[in-house]
């Protein structure tokens, strides 16, 4: 049985996955997990391989998706995104792969009615 929570997460990540494709991007895999942590979805941009954090969020009471992304996350999303480079790919396109980790941030009002999405590029260093 899935929590109010949790199907509020998937319907993030299903909403974050469509805001994606219509931007060109391919989808690699979701919900990425390893003894590190997880990541949501994994997609590639061109060339490049796009870690995506989804937070969804309804009203600001427990404040904004971006402000989910504190320094202990960041190195839990560095930490995943690195497993994934390692055991998912070649040992040479892991060394030569261009990657960044992306928030894709998905605004409910408090009724739960869309308000917005937005996505932002690095934003956390790797």
């Amino acid at each position: 049985m899935t929590s109010a929570r949790g199907r509020l997460g998937q319907w993030g990540e299903n909403q974050a996955r469509l805001h994606l494709e219509a931007r060109g991007y391919a989808l690699v895999a979701t919900n990425y997990r390893c003894r590190w942590g997880e990541v949501d979805i994994v997609a590639r941009q061109g060339q490049e391989l796009v870690f995506v954090e989804v937070k969804t969020r309804r009203g600001s009471d427990f404040g904004t998706p971006e402000e989910s992304i504190t320094p202990a996350k960041a190195q839990h999303l560095t930490a995943t995104a690195q497993d994934y480079l390692q055991t998912q790919l070649q040992p040479a396109d892991a060394a030569n792969a261009s990657w960044r980790i992306d928030l894709v941030a998905i605004h409910l009002d408090k009724g739960g009615k869309l308000e917005r999405i937005s996505h932002l590029e690095n934003v956390v260093e790797g």
